[in-house]
């Protein structure tokens, strides 16, 4: 079982930066890859971001490529994601996961708001 919860989340304007992070623990935690996910109220829980522990590969989708950085700290035992030039369609709610595979997610926390004002 691997435990996770995130925190950071918050209101800021548009063009404004927002650190979150996710703590990890459980058995075996480091074997996973970590990633955030978001949903928006009324659409589909989509993908954000991923890393796998060792931090040497990462993934982003195109539409935070460039203004998002996800990176792991296994020593804290803790996944963050920096979140710059925010825009309004950012806004929901943001899960970190962490999965066997990077296309299958096993374990989530509880989620974080953030809301991009305009």
């Amino acid at each position: 079982q691997v435990q996770l919860v995130e925190s950071g989340g918050g209101l800021v304007q548009a063009g404004g930066s927002l650190r979150l992070s996710c703590g990890a623990s459980g058995r075996t935690f480091s074997r996973y890859v970590m990633g955030w996910f978001r949903q928006a109220p009324g659409k589909e829980r989509e993908f954000v971001a991923a890393i796998n522990w060792t931090g040497g590969i990462t993934r982003y989708t195109d539409s935070v490529r460039g203004r998002f950085t996800i990176s792991a700290d296994s020593a804290k035992n803790t996944v963050t994601l920096q979140m710059n030039s925010l825009k309004p369609e950012d806004s929901a709610v943001y899960y970190c996961a962490a999965g066997s595979r990077w296309s299958s997610y096993d374990f989530w926390g509880q989620g974080t708001q953030v809301t991009v004002s305009s």
